[in-house]
């Protein structure tokens, strides 16, 4: 049986360029798992496996592997920086007891740190902090350690110190113990000396160690009062302090080095083990009914007890489908059966693997605490719960942001459909933030993201990845039409060619109808004028008219159509000749009901550094908002309003660029509204246009 005191389930995460993916290589390399160091700048990093990581340098989806150091497990997940790609990060947290937040040492606590330490603190992940970089130009760790505790509103504790700064950067002094770390200048991480403080560093030590034995101490009352009295703590009982706080999410011990040149993982991996928590000491997953509400009951991390597992990503490789699966308590051997608490389904687990970045470990077993891939799963998605036939439970699930931007894309030939679709079918089964839809009105299909480099790489990977060829359209915007005023009007439909004719004579009102109402149709007919029989035809006449406005062809809505009067034939009317009536009148009628184009107006919620704020307010009035509040929290703040969605084309972009990256925003449909007239003579101008050169 394994001893899960042993394990360390970590994710690494930082913002794009902080050294995430460098520093995991480091470990792999320490952790004797690879032999051979690829640098992420060569395109040969071992979790950087996609074509489009490779060439951009950047980790688009998080990669999972396993490594030992002294004795411990690790499970290790490096995960994406940029922002168009926090789902992998919020949802790798989901499934970790412990992190790594990777600073640069130049760039210090940068937008999607804050993004991802935001997701951690809500994920309540307990972490460590690793300044990278220090050999670097600008590299300041003192700095990156202030900004920790302002922008991120966080109490670093210092367990390192740095000997020197950019090219001069040697080594660190382990504040605990009082030794210094020296490494040569081979860059071969094995090749370092443990030596005496150096002189000029003795006094800033002692004052670090103060400050870090006192925050300890706060989770221990009874050594705070002994160590007030003079009486020096141990080793262990300082460490034993640190990692409780770590823990609870008190404070985060902080390190220092450089990855690149080698120097400090090994004190960032004694800090994993002996700060971070094993999975016994999380707090446990809580269970939900059906519905979503809480049971009361946990999944415990427990080996024994009934099988929970939760799947929080699927890959789709050469091998076939992959579920990334974190097991929270009970065994599993290969060819068990398990049951799919979201479909109600089971599903037999034919082959579980060990995953090491994009190579296997084939497995017989797994148990509480691992996180293992199994393979060739047909109806699992992201979030769904594996659990025990006998004792089914269903986990907390996970919640993904709507997308904010989409694009039309349609394959260049016609064998290219079909395999569209399938690799699209793929891609939303892999990433639970891309969406796909059909639009009804124009047949086009419509993908959805998080952002314009989220949708540029689903283009790319459909090209290249499924060989499909497909031209990408520019993003359309769902306007509507209505009325603004109520009129009577009166409409006779007469044919006569020899024999029986057709004749329907219909008098109407037609006006505004309640928003959301979209269309209604009532009757006040009396005494027989038009039979009752023929109402429905009338009814559905006027419906199905109202797919195409009259002033570009957008569908109408909220019109109400009265029927008062009207005349029949005893021998020519008939359900088919009041149908007519009813379409022809709704052209004849409608444009005398003052139409109007409406647009889709968003609800808009912008996350904002201080300093910003009144450029983002004033370039959200510019595109038509209307800013309805504000709520300030320690790293910025919330601007919510509502907006167009014909003015936030592109806004991410805009956003970005103001607040210097940091700021983000999410959005989501929330009414429609009349278009001012310079607007909506454009849009009609434009439309036309385009349905004439169709």
């Amino acid at each position: 049986m394994t001893d899960l005191t042993l394990y360390r389930n970590i994710g690494i995460f930082a913002h794009v360029d902080a050294g995430k993916t460098t520093t995991t290589e480091r470990i792999l390399k320490l952790t004797g798992k690879i032999h051979k160091i690829g640098e992420v700048h060569d395109g040969a990093a071992t979790t950087d496996f996609m074509d489009q990581e490779q060439e951009r340098g950047i980790t688009i989806q998080s990669a999972a592997t396993t490594a030992f150091w002294k004795d411990h497990r690790m499970n290790i997940i490096d995960t994406p920086g940029h922002v168009d790609f926090t789902i992998e990060v919020y949802r790798s947290l989901k499934v970790l007891d412990g992190g790594v937040g990777v600073f640069c040492g130049s760039g210090g606590v940068e937008p999607q740190s804050e993004t991802n330490w935001r997701y951690a603190n809500e994920s309540k992940v307990a972490r460590i902090i690793f300044v990278n970089k220090l050999d670097r130009m600008g590299a300041d760790f003192y700095r990156v350690v202030k900004q920790v505790e302002d922008v991120l509103a966080a109490r670093p504790v210092v367990m390192t110190l740095p000997i020197g700064i950019e090219d001069d950067f040697v080594g660190m002094v382990d504040v605990l113990t009082r030794k210094a770390w020296v490494w040569d200048s081979s860059g071969d991480p094995m090749k370092y000396e443990i030596q005496d403080v150096p002189a000029d560093m003795v006094d800033k030590v002692e004052e670090y160690r103060v400050a870090m034995i006192e925050t300890a101490l706060e989770m221990d009352d009874d050594l705070l009062e002994k160590y007030l009295e003079g009486e020096e703590p141990t080793e262990d009982q300082i460490k034993a302090c640190l990692r409780k706080g770590t823990r609870e999410i008190a404070f985060f011990p902080t390190f220092c080095g450089s990855a690149f040149k080698n120097k400090g993982v090994q004190l960032v991996l004694d800090g994993v083990v002996d700060y971070l928590p094993n999975p016994l000491e999380v707090n446990p997953q809580p269970e939900v009914d059906l519905e979503g509400e809480p049971t009361g009951e946990f999944a415990i991390v427990d080996p024994d007890r009934p099988f929970r597992a939760l799947a929080f990503k699927i890959m789709d490789d050469r091998y076939g489908a992959l579920t990334f699966t974190r097991i929270y308590s009970g065994k599993l051997n290969k060819g068990d059966t398990v049951l799919n608490t979201f479909t109600g389904k089971t599903e037999r687990i034919g082959r579980m693997v060990e995953m090491h970045a994009d190579s296997r470990e084939e497995i017989d077993s797994c148990q509480a605490g691992d996180i293992v891939a199994f393979v060739g799963l047909k109806n699992v998605q992201t979030g769904h719960t594996l659990a025990d036939q006998k004792n089914p439970a269903t986990l907390e699930p996970m919640v993904f942001p709507d997308p904010v931007i989409s694009i039309a894309i349609a394959p260049k030939d016609k064998a290219g459909a079909e395999k569209m679709g399938i690799a699209i079918g793929k891609m939303v089964q892999e990433d639970p933030s891309f969406r796909v839809e059909t639009d009804e009105d124009s047949g086009e299909t419509i993908i959805k993201g998080m952002g314009e480099l989220h949708l540029d790489i689903k283009v790319d990977i459909l090209r290249r990845t499924h060989g499909v060829d497909v031209e990408v359209g520019k993003p359309q915007v769902a306007y509507r039409e209505t009325i603004t005023k109520s009129i009577e009007d009166s409409y006779t439909h007469k044919k006569q060619t020899g024999g029986s004719g057709q004749f329907a004579k219909i008098d109407y009102m037609i006006e505004p109808a309640e928003k959301g109402e979209g269309f209604v149709f009532e009757s006040k007919v009396t005494g027989g004028n038009v039979p009752r029989e023929f109402w429905p035809a009338i009814d559905k006449g006027f419906a199905s008219s109202m797919v195409e406005g009259v002033l570009a062809g957008f569908p109408c809505l909220d019109v109400k159509v009265t029927l008062l009067d009207g005349g029949f034939h005893a021998v020519d009317s008939s359900a088919i000749a009041y149908e007519i009536a009813a379409k022809a009148a709704y052209r004849a009628s409608l444009p005398k009901a003052g139409p109007q184009l409406i647009e889709p107006i968003m609800k808009v919620d912008v996350f904002t550094p201080d300093d910003h704020v009144g450029d983002v307010i004033g370039d959200l009035n510019r595109r038509r908002g209307m800013i309805s509040g504000q709520d300030a929290g320690p790293t910025g703040v919330r601007v919510k309003g509502t907006c167009p969605l014909s003015e936030m084309f592109g806004y991410i972009g805009d956003l970005r660029t103001m607040t210097s990256g940091r700021g983000q925003f999410s959005m989501e449909f929330d009414h429609y509204a009349p278009c001012p007239a310079n607007v909506a003579e454009a849009v009609i101008a434009e439309t036309k246009e385009r349905k004439a050169n169709k």
